[in-house]
């Protein structure tokens, strides 16, 4: 099932960084930057993580959830969040079902090895559910800004 704009975002339920469950369809009524990023504590996942957290009021004034996913375990999010005072949830995608489910679970190629991993993805999910807006292979840099002007101009 391939994920598309304007249809119902493919719901889903994902353990959080404070242990318990949270299920997508539960944000009904509220926007959502959904996010799909590789790994806790390397230098882009961090400052675009610190991006959000620095723009977390704007979103919350915009009334946007903000959704952190990657297939690290809940306690490397618990440290994670605790180093960078994030306010908002990461959900410890593990086996990678939400990863494979929104099609960012690809292979990737660094230093001519080839693996299975997150394409830095953005999706924005309306407060009807559906999937109004995607970023894909996302370049970290004024990449909040431009979801939250997104928001802005379009779900406010």
């Amino acid at each position: 099932m391939a994920v598309e704009i304007g249809q119902k975002a493919p719901d889903f339920t994902c353990v959080t960084n404070n242990g318990e469950e949270v299920t997508l369809s539960e944000f009904s009524g509220k926007n959502v930057v959904l996010y799909f990023y590789p790994k806790d504590m390397t230098p882009g996942c961090t400052t675009q993580a610190c991006d959000f957290r620095d723009r977390y009021q704007n979103f919350a004034d915009v009334d946007t959830v903000i959704l952190g996913v990657s297939p690290d375990p809940v306690e490397r999010h618990v440290k994670f969040i605790e180093k960078h005072e994030l306010p908002f949830l990461l959900l410890a995608d593990e086996d990678h079902k939400v990863a494979e489910l929104y099609g960012v679970w690809k292979l990737k190629k660094n230093f001519g090895k080839e693996y299975m991993g997150i394409e830095r993805s953005t999706f924005i999910i309306d407060k009807e559910g559906n999937l109004v807006k995607e970023w894909r292979k996302v370049r970290v840099k004024d990449h909040v800004e431009e979801a939250l002007t997104y928001i802005k101009d379009n779900l406010s």
